[in-house]
């Protein structure tokens, strides 16, 4: 986990009141991971085949980095989920940082990166050769391989997203928490709408999905 760098000379540069509020912060931060980590983890064993399963759970220190979490993996596979000091400063509860949790660790679940990385070569190709045939060549081309690219990686961007958002409600569930309660963060974001080609779907419509998967549960 990322550490902030000590204040300079020894000499305190923040209150105590600040300094207590950053230490509740934190290990509630460490709550969740360590009772949410494990759910995710033991789906991803029993439900996934020649994935790796070892979670590895980062902060991001960079003080002006925005409220954000998102999932990634190394070179081996292991799957990397970061969060930004923003978010879990900003979170309102442990719900909400569950929540999250469960979210990102279902893209791995779930295979997105695989999944948008192989929609965006498909769009590149198919981009790519439709540019070709028309007689564009140079820049032109390049640019509509990186458009096809991105068309790609995106035409699906809404979908993983719910589907991400229901699978990380049911992990929400089982590691003990409140996935409604834990999804109203969605109210305090701005609302992307429902703009085509864009990478998430309104906020309205991730509410309704994690309260009809929680329903479905008996929650």
């Amino acid at each position: 986990m990322a550490q902030m760098p000590p204040p300079a000379s020894g000499v305190s540069t923040v209150s105590p009141e600040i300094s207590a509020r950053a230490d509740l912060v934190a290990n509630r931060f460490v709550r969740v991971v360590n009772q949410v980590e494990p759910v995710a983890e033991s789906i991803c064993r029993e439900e996934t085949e020649r994935l790796l399963c070892d979670f590895h759970i980062m902060v991001d220190a960079d003080p002006d980095a925005p409220a954000n979490a998102y999932q990634t993996q190394d070179r081996w596979g292991r799957p990397i989920i970061i969060f930004t000091v923003a978010l879990i400063a900003d979170a309102q509860n442990e719900d909400e940082l569950a929540f999250v949790l469960g979210h990102e660790a279902s893209h791995h679940l779930l295979g997105h990166i695989k999944k948008s990385s192989e929609g965006a070569k498909a769009g590149a190709v198919i981009f790519g050769n439709l540019a070709s045939a028309s007689g564009l060549q140079d820049q032109a081309l390049e640019e509509a391989v990186n458009l096809g690219a991105m068309v790609g990686s995106r035409y699906y961007a809404k979908r993983y997203e719910l589907e991400a958002d229901r699978l990380g409600t049911l992990i929400t569930v089982e590691a003990g928490y409140n996935p409604i309660r834990g999804a109203q963060f969605f109210t305090r974001i701005p609302d992307p709408g429902d703009r085509f080609l864009g990478s998430h779907p309104p906020n309205a419509q991730r509410l309704q999905v994690v309260r009809e998967t929680a329903a479905a549960v008996g929650y």
